[in-house]
């Protein structure tokens, strides 16, 4: 730690109370072991979290392993059809149950000692115990798990925030691409050591994009400021039904989350001129998505609670999930989708549809890196936010709320 952090006598409580409005986080908020652990218990564990698409699970038995923060969870589609989460801890002794990180299986068998779990989570095998014992009392412990759509979230805690209304309220957007039967074309992982808000509030603001990325640059909008973006709009809008879409915006996020919720929200925005998708050089990249008849020149933003983003173009959807690792390391997780009966190779090129936000990340961990370096000098201060960083204004604001949140 810094001179001045061993000086910072403040507690956790002062230090959220002289937060100042409109700029960046205290210092403190990145390198404090006791704020990472209070994150950990009030917000990490207690949101909705994309662990992917019910496509990559789609045979009873099929599972994959996801983890956040500490935990470990085991997602696995059931004989039954549905899908399952469970804590990755086996009920006897406490060692991780599944090793790999996807598979099938009609039994999960703990390697350490052998008890065995169906893919409902409960205990079916187990030597030697005595006669007492309660079975039915030492099964997997069931997480928070729902499908939006398809799309799979889950939550580390049984007290999750509800997301009926945001199944509701997107099943309209979501409906319009045909989210059910995308599948998952590609997927990358991002590990980025850096402070996990870090990561999230770069996504959060394009601020930087005009500088940081001149190849998203080029074609999204999303660079301009918000006057100057509305006046590109106009051209997308005319085209907008006659390509099978529909204006729609929603916007249930963060500090505007109903108490209780998750927040969500969405929105579609123009691209520049001459560019159909977010590709090399604006051609499309795969089939058309959903009852869609022809490209607007838009992508829709959507974002599911403090974690999972997601941008949907015409003919395929970028999801993006950032996930805690621990107090300086984070991850982000990369899944393209693309149309269900999409045949790669022939509809898709798997290089050609991750070139643009494979690139875009990479340099996106560049940045992230270069700034935790400097919010760990003992010269760094709270800086004012821009116009082009109100997003992230009311994210900083959200992570305030829920810190205070009770236990």
């Amino acid at each position: 730690m810094t001179p001045e952090q061993q000086n910072d006598t403040r507690t956790v409580e002062q230090l959220i109370a002289d937060q100042p409005p409109g700029r960046s986080l205290d210092q403190r908020f990145y390198v404090d072991p006791e704020i990472y652990e209070l994150e950990l218990e009030r917000i990490i564990n207690r949101n909705w979290i994309l662990a992917g698409h019910q496509s990559e699970i789609p045979q009873p038995g099929d599972y994959k392993v996801f983890k956040v923060g500490r935990e470990s969870a085991i997602i696995v589609r059931a004989q039954d059809g549905t899908i399952n989460a469970f804590a990755n801890v086996c009920r006897h002794r406490g060692s991780l149950v599944c090793l790999e990180a996807q598979g099938n299986t009609r039994k999960f068998t703990c390697p350490y000692h052998g008890w065995v779990y169906d893919t409902d989570g409960k205990l079916v095998g187990a030597r030697d115990m005595p006669e007492d014992f309660d079975w039915g009392a030492h099964g997997l412990h069931r997480l928070s798990c729902e499908l939006i759509h398809g799309l799979i979230l889950i939550c580390l805690s049984q007290d999750a925030p509800s997301v009926e209304n945001c199944r509701k309220e997107l099943a309209e957007p979501m409906a319009l691409f045909d989210f059910e039967n995308l599948k998952v074309a590609a997927c990358k992982e991002y590990p980025i050591p850096a402070n996990w808000k870090l990561s999230i509030e770069n996504y959060q603001e394009c601020y930087h994009c005009a500088t940081a990325h001149p190849d998203y640059a080029r074609m999204h909008t999303l660079m301009l400021d918000r006057k100057k973006r509305e006046r590109v709009q106009d051209h997308m809008l005319e085209k907008l039904e006659a390509c099978g879409l529909r204006d729609i915006y929603i916007d249930r996020i963060d500090t505007a989350a109903r108490p209780g919720e998750i927040g969500y929200g969405y929105s579609r925005t123009a691209l520049f001129d001459g560019y159909k998708t977010g590709s090399r050089d604006g051609s499309p990249v795969a089939p058309l998505l959903g009852e869609l008849k022809d490209y607007d020149g838009g992508a829709s933003d959507f974002s599911f609670g403090a974690f999972s983003f997601l941008l949907a173009y015409s003919d395929h959807v970028v999801a993006y999930v950032f996930t805690p690792v621990d107090m300086d390391n984070s991850r982000c997780d990369i899944y393209w989708l693309v149309r269900g009966d999409a045949v790669e190779g022939k509809d898709y090129n798997v290089d050609e549809l991750t070139w643009l936000w494979d690139v875009t990340t990479e340099a996106d961990k560049t940045i992230i890196v270069n700034n935790s370096k400097g919010v760990h000098s003992r010269f760094y201060r709270p800086g004012p936010f821009s116009g082009m960083e109100r997003a992230e204004k009311t994210y900083v604001e959200w992570l305030m709320q829920e810190l205070q949140r009770p236990v």
